[in-house]
């Protein structure tokens, strides 16, 4: 019947932590909410981690104020001569930059003599790819960035001018939407322009185009077949196709084959090549069109150098120390700490509250070296979060149902502390976006106040349960009383220093299997009348009966002798008057009794739960003096007392019988066995009581063989002792198998 309450218990409790988990997972598919998980809850991550070192593979040439002012150029870029950029092209290129990504728009002819100069300049370097512009009816944002086709209605691409076009690697869009709160993702392929893959990804694609040929030769080895549609060599495929056609059908053929990455990254391993390039690629080409920018920190953490400074690099009269650009990518565009109202600026995670935002151009190059350095921003997938859901759910559940009011939430902090802790670990070490808002914010107070519910409805209908049950046994008013506040009853009692007597008889079940429960019942009465007059005498309380055993108590204080005093002369008047009841039945139906008494603080008062309750005593004394019990069984004894019990009581005759560690207990416990009042010992006792405290000496000092021997001689003394024979058992077992060198003496023992 236990067993099946405590596995109904375990039911509810773990349904309301399924169900929690379930209301988390469904909460998390409403758009509402996975826009406060990216606004809130990714923010929160950010935060945590705080800014970190953008890589050094991509650097940001400032179009800004204080170049139109060296530069004595207009404020707007758009009127800036075109020859500039193409000194700016050459300068690069002396310095080394793999690759230059202009985000301005060239979409108007100007001067055609600036035209040219710009369109040659680009031609010769071989390593442009130009902005295209994006028009469209409307730009909205899904949060989901494993959705492909949600939002963005994307109408035309406004390529540069012709001569600009046909000069360039290649040419490609990269539009921010402007979200309600923050932007936090990009378009690696622009789905509603036909699947273009944005200039980022077409940068990318030229840095890592010294890689391809690594790419497919690995390609090779997983899966000929695919990379039979792969050219051999990517200029003339470039060339006769163009960049975007290019990328397009390289990520075509592993978006064909799921497994296609992982067999990839499988035969890399212990190849040559550029393992950095080709992993940046393979996970270009296996992920989603929208990506999570992992931000490095406020404007500008992107290294980023003013545009009249970087005119200057490869001249050998450059002021300053020249900065080394090979084999970087360069990001040319409007970048400074900009006010919200400027045209190309967007509020991230680290926009300042006074109205800073970040650029564009240094949003790009961000998400360059997110795609180079395969460390955007992954949301857990599906299946994981489901699972992170359900399972922050159970734990939830599992404290809020079980644990008391204050203790539940202080456990929930904890764990959500903990939880935070975890997932800000994951973020920062491997760039893992774990939900925040709706474990934290949604399901933890949910579980609170729905357990916090769930157990007033239980605890008022136990009431009402017990109520009734009390109505049987007490008068109306203590019902009364006992409904209207329970606390009461529950908790009715006092903590008070108390000598425990426990006694069982030895040898019970035999009795009992042989008799009638009637004669059973008639024997027993006889014999717990006998044992109780003499607890009664003393001025004990019987507080527990059940079935052959006894628990007595008298209570005082720590510093009272006279009632520990009193459980010793009830234990002796026990043992004699059991005796005396035993000599007066039949030899089957004698009832030999162990005594054990121990001393300490004790609750006494109701005990019990639900709709039962009794008076009694609770404590580790109690466990202590039942557990002294059962030491009498294995050592012999009638009657074992603690050093507590005996401590300054000079009236009785006892001997140490050792320090044993009695089974389930920290703390060892010094025994003695009480064997009668100092008044009435005989001489061979107290002989006996030394002979026996000499064996326990060498005993103790490791000379089995002495010890045994004076063991054998208090046995002869007392007649047949059962302590001694225990202790000399103890010698043969020692000698052959010896205790830890160190070994205090203590006896541990296995069994109750």
């Amino acid at each position: 019947m236990a067993g099946t309450t405590h596995l109904l218990s375990f039911l509810k409790v773990a349904a309301f932590g399924l169900l929690l988990g379930l209301m988390g997972n469904i909460a998390s598919v409403y758009d509402e909410v996975r826009e406060l998980e990216e606004n809130v809850g990714l923010g929160l991550l950010f935060q945590l981690r705080g800014a970190t070192k953008a890589p050094d593979d991509a650097l940001v040439v400032a179009i800004d104020r204080e170049s139109s002012e060296r530069l004595k150029l207009p404020n707007n870029p758009d009127r800036w001569p075109r020859s500039l950029h193409a000194r700016l092209i050459e300068a690069l290129n002396r310095a080394g930059a793999r690759v230059i990504v202009f985000d301005l728009y060239f979409a108007e002819s100007r001067s055609p003599e600036e035209d040219v100069t710009l369109a040659n300049a680009i031609k010769k370097a071989g390593n442009v790819v130009l902005a295209e512009q994006l028009r469209s009816k409307e730009v909205t944002s899904a949060v989901d960035a494993t959705v492909d086709n949600a939002g963005h209605k994307i109408v035309e691409a406004l390529k540069p001018i012709e001569p600009f076009s046909q000069s360039a690697f290649a040419t490609a869009p990269f539009v921010l939407p402007r979200m309600p709160v923050r932007v936090s993702q990009y378009w690696t392929f622009q789905t509603d322009a036909g699947d273009t893959p944005t200039f980022p990804v077409l940068a990318l694609q030229l840095y890592t185009l010294q890689a391809y040929p690594d790419i497919r030769a690995l390609l090779e080895k997983a899966n000929p077949k695919h990379a039979a549609l792969l050219p051999r060599d990517a200029s003339p495929a470039i060339e006769s196709t163009g960049a975007s056609k290019f990328t397009r059908n390289l990520r075509q053929v592993f978006r064909r084959d799921s497994d296609l990455g992982d067999a990839l990254a499988h035969v890399a391993v212990g190849s040559g090549g550029d393992h950095r390039l080709v992993s940046a690629m393979v996970h270009l080409y296996t992920g989603a069109n929208r990506q999570y920018l992992n931000f490095y920190g406020p404007p500008r953490s992107v290294t980023t150098l003013p545009y009249y400074q970087a005119l200057q690099l490869g001249n050998d009269g450059a002021n300053g120390a020249p900065m080394d650009l090979r084999g970087k990518a360069v990001f040319i565009g409007l970048s400074e700490n900009l006010l919200a109202e400027r045209q190309d600026s967007f509020h991230t995670v680290f926009s300042t509250t006074t109205g800073i935002f970040i650029s564009g151009v240094e949003i790009a190059a961000t998400a360059f070296l997110n795609l180079l350095t395969s460390t955007s921003v992954k949301p857990l997938r599906p299946s994981y979060q489901i699972a992170t859901l359900l399972l922050w759910g159970m734990i939830v559940g599992l404290i809020c149902r079980l644990a008391p009011p204050f203790s539940a939430a202080v456990a929930v902090i904890l764990c959500s502390t903990a939880y935070v802790f975890a997932a800000s670990y994951q973020f920062r070490a491997n760039a893992i976006w774990f939900p925040i808002v709706v474990p934290l914010f949604f399901q933890a107070p949910v579980g609170y106040v729905g357990a916090l519910s769930w157990n007033f409805f239980e605890i008022n209908r136990e009431r009402k349960r017990i109520t009734r049950a009390l109505g049987f046994y007490v008068p109306e008013e203590v019902v009364t009383r006992a409904a209207r506040d329970m606390i009461d009853i529950r908790r009715y009692g006092q903590t008070v220093y108390g000598t425990c007597l426990f006694a069982d008889v030895a040898g019970y079940t035999p009795v009992s299997e042989s008799m009638t429960p009637r004669d059973l019942s008639e024997l027993m009465h006889n014999y717990l009348e006998a044992a109780f007059e003499q607890i009664h005498k003393q001025g004990g309380l019987v507080v527990e009966l059940k079935g052959d055993s006894i628990l007595a108590i008298w209570k005082g204080s720590l510093g009272e002798s006279v009632f520990r005093q009193k459980a010793c002369e009830a234990a002796l008047d026990m043992a004699e008057a059991v005796r005396r009841f035993n000599q007066s039945t039949d030899a089957a139906l004698k009832l030999p009794t162990r005594i054990s008494l121990h001393a300490g603080p004790i609750f006494l008062g109701n005990i019990g739960a639900g709709t039962h309750y009794e008076y009694g005593v609770t404590g580790d004394t109690v466990t202590t003096a039942a557990r002294l019990d059962g030491l009498n069984k294995y050592l012999g004894s009638n009657i074992l007392v603690s050093d507590e019990v005996m401590r300054d009581l000079d009236k009785f005759l006892t001997r140490p019988v050792g320090v044993f560690l009695l089974k389930g207990k920290s703390q060892p416990i010094v025994a003695h066995e009480l064997i009668c009042r100092a008044a009435d010992c005989a001489d061979w006792q107290e002989k006996a009581c030394e002979i026996f405290a000499e064996a326990r000496q060498l005993f103790e000092r490791r000379l089995w063989d002495e010890a045994a021997e004076k063991f054998m001689q208090s046995d002869q003394l007392f007649n047949g002792d059962g302590v001694s024979r225990f202790f000399r058992q103890l010698c043969a077992q020692y000698r052959s198998s010896p205790p830890p060198e160190n070994w205090n003496g203590t006896i541990a023992m296995a069994e109750k």
